[in-house]
Order: C-alpha cells, then sequence, then structure tokens
C-alpha cells in the first residue's frame, strides 16, 4: 500500500526535514535550498479516454525525488451515481500564478497549487479540448471540442475575451516559450496555425502536411515543427517562418497496424528540451522510437517497448525522464524504463495529460509542459 499524505501533512514533513539539519551557519542556506527544492509530476484523471481503471478522477501528484512515489490526490470532480466520469483532454499550469488546469469534455477546472483547492468550474459551449497556457499565466488558449473555433480565456476568471475560427476540427494547441505564438491544429486540417499572442490574429500557417495534423511539437526559437499525420508511422516536419514541409521521415524496420485509440500510427511526439533526440509513439508495435536529431537527417536510434499503446509522450523540464501516456519512468539517457506510476492501491496509472510542477519552500517555482516541446534557445 502506497502511503498517501495531504498536502498539509506534505510540506510538515518537508519542513520536519529542513529543522533537522545541523548544519553550520555558512552552509546551512545551501543545503536548505537543496531539501526545499521539491520536483512534482501532476498527471491529470481519467487521462485516456475516460477509462477510470487506470488511475481513477482527480489529479495525481508523484515525488519524482523519490522515485516518482504517489504523495496525493487532489479531488477535481465528484459524481452522482448515474453519472460517468468526462474524459480529461489537457492539462496546463503557471507558477507565476500558481495554477494548474485541467479541461474536460465539456469544462475547464483551475486549482490552487498553493491549497489544492478547486478555484472555479466553468463550462463552455461547444466543450473543450487540449489547450495551452502563455509563459505569463494571463491567457489560455482553449481549443472547442473538435469545434470550428478556440476560446481566448482569462486565466485568472475563466471569462471568455474572444473568439478564433477556424473551422478545422479544433484539437491541439501550444504556446511558444518566448510567449510570442500560439500554434492550432485541427482533425479537419492539414495546415498548422500560427497566431501573434498580442493581437490574437493568424499570422501565417504551416503546410499543407500529408494528411491532417495529430499531435505535433515546436522548437524553442519558433523555426521547426513536427507533426503526426493520419496513415503515417513516423512524422513530418515544416518550416515555421517559411510555411514550407520540409521532410517526411518514416520508421525504418517497423510495420503500422491496429491501434486501440486514436485511429492513426504514431499518436504522440516530443523533443527532449535539448532538442537533439526526437521521441515518436509507435501505437501498433508498442513501442517509443528514439531518433538522433542532430545530422541533417534525423536517424532511428532505439527503439523501446512499453506495457500498453502508447498515445503520448513528454519529458521532465530537465530533460533527464521521458514518460510515455503508459506510465512509464524513462531515463533518457540510458534508455531504460526506471520506475512506473501506480495508483494507492499498486494499479498502474496511465494518463496523456500529465506535466511537471517544481517547488521551492512550498512555492511554485517552474512549471514544465503536456508537450513535448523543445527548450535550447529559451
Amino acid at each position: 500500500m502506497i502511503d498517501i499524505v495531504t498536502r498539509r501533512d506534505f510540506l510538515a514533513r518537508t519542513s520536519a526535514a529542513l529543522s533537522a539539519l545541523a548544519l553550520p551557519s555558512g552552509f546551512r542556506s545551501a543545503a536548505m535550498l537543496a531539501v526545499a527544492d521539491r520536483h512534482l509530476l501532476y498527471v491529470a484523471e481519467p487521462g485516456i479516454r475516460n477509462y477510470v481503471e487506470w488511475g481513477g478522477i482527480g489529479i495525481l501528484v508523484y515525488d519524482m525525488d523519490d522515485h516518482f512515489r504517489l504523495v496525493r490526490r487532489i479531488p477535481t470532480m465528484r459524481l452522482a451515481a448515474e453519472e460517468s466520469a468526462e474524459n480529461v483532454k489537457g492539462i496546463c499550469a503557471n507558477a507565476a500564478t500558481g495554477r494548474v488546469y485541467v479541461s474536460t469534455l465539456r469544462r475547464l477546472l483551475c486549482v490552487d497549487l498553493a491549497t489544492d483547492a478547486l478555484l472555479w468550474n466553468r463550462a463552455y459551449d461547444g466543450g473543450c479540448d487540449r489547450m495551452s497556457i502563455t509563459p505569463d499565466g494571463r491567457t489560455i488558449f482553449l481549443p472547442t471540442l473538435e469545434g470550428p473555433h478556440w476560446f481566448v480565456i482569462d486565466a485568472s476568471t475563466g471569462d471568455e475575451i474572444t473568439r478564433i475560427v477556424r473551422d478545422s476540427g479544433a484539437h491541439n494547441t501550444i504556446c511558444s516559450q518566448d510567449g510570442e505564438y500560439a500554434y492550432l491544429a485541427g482533425l479537419r486540417s492539414r495546415t498548422l496555425g500560427v497566431v501573434d499572442v498580442r493581437t490574437r490574429a493568424v499570422v501565417s500557417e504551416v503546410g499543407p502536411f500529408g494528411n491532417v495534423i495529430r499531435p505535433f511539437t515546436v522548437n524553442g526559437s519558433n523555426t521547426r515543427c513536427y507533426v503526426n499525420v493520419n496513415d503515417l508511422l513516423g512524422f513530418e516536419i515544416g518550416d515555421i517562418r517559411t510555411g514550407k514541409v520540409l521532410r517526411r521521415v518514416e520508421v525504418p524496420g517497423f510495420k503500422a497496424g491496429p491501434v486501440k485509440r486514436h485511429g492513426c500510427p504514431s499518436h504522440g511526439i516530443g523533443l527532449v528540451p535539448d532538442e537533439r533526440e526526437l521521441w515518436l509513439c509507435d501505437g501498433a508495435n508498442s513501442r517509443l522510437h528514439v531518433f538522433d536529431m542532430t545530422e541533417s537527417a534525423p536517424r532511428l536510434t532505439h527503439s523501446i517497448a512499453v506495457r500498453d499503446q502508447p498515445g503520448w509522450i513528454t519529458f521532465t523540464v530537465d530533460g533527464r525522464f521521458a514518460i510515455p501516456s503508459t506510465g512509464e519512468i524513462i531515463d533518457v539517457r540510458s534508455k531504460r524504463i526506471t520506475a512506473s506510476l501506480a495508483d494507492e492501491n499498486g494499479r498502474p496509472v496511465q494518463s496523456e495529460k500529465l506535466l511537471e510542477i517544481d517547488f521551492r519552500d512550498s512555492r511554485p517555482l517552474r512549471t514544465g509542459d503536456q508537450f513535448g516541446i523543445g527548450r535550447r534557445d529559451t
């Protein structure tokens, strides 16, 4: 049985550890700082469709500094007996404002990182999908559920500011790390929309790609995008500045086959933060494929078997670990599985909606991202 603690108990234990340090004053501050920094993984559930058997309902919080041990569960919604769980569609957070957000099929929830309290729960006409927040924590770009438009949301209140109409089947969304752009991908479009965050206007497009865009990621300099498309076991590369498609990359030595979810061979793609590698999901073969991105052409270097069909991949902020939706924790350097996420009863946990949030002296310090975005130039 995993020892679950409340947030109050968790902070009390950290405080006690700090107090126990019997060190000379000249060394105490540095040692206390090291103990006070906490690296936590926030996993939103149900994060694979509405399958509660892989983590239940809520946000599971794992201590990354203690072999990804589960430390608490944050309640998000209570269901009546006749209700079924709502699919979680996305997660994002901001350290400056101290908030984490979870979207479901119908609503957007805002949780205070200091208290775990639910601050607001807002439903939107047309539903919700995988959103993204600007680095200043002020604005959320929230897609409708495969609908015609994206909402631009005030992150403090959940109020609608405006809408961006694309008529593309609104779906995946990324805000750039420099706060300049939002990237909008629809399930019925082969082009990626690039939005000026300040004016909220579409300023350019990338594509058309070989098929409609599924998961995608971008590098830190806003010059390249890497996209999954339907019917491709692999990915395509786009030049954000020119709008041109540069390359189509197929996974050598593997064949596409039936998949449980998402309907495409590769659903999930991410850059290691230093952008030296790209990791790709392969549902049919239950594998992650790793490509070396340091040469002119991407080169497959590793294929890693996982416990189920992966549909998403992200990374810790420092790039040390890769975390697929199947719940394994993979050491990026060695390519070995070092841990697996589990719930209070030791059952496997899976989710496509998760990110890292770091704390210093119980205050949010930095946040990761649900997408495996590049950070080399940020």
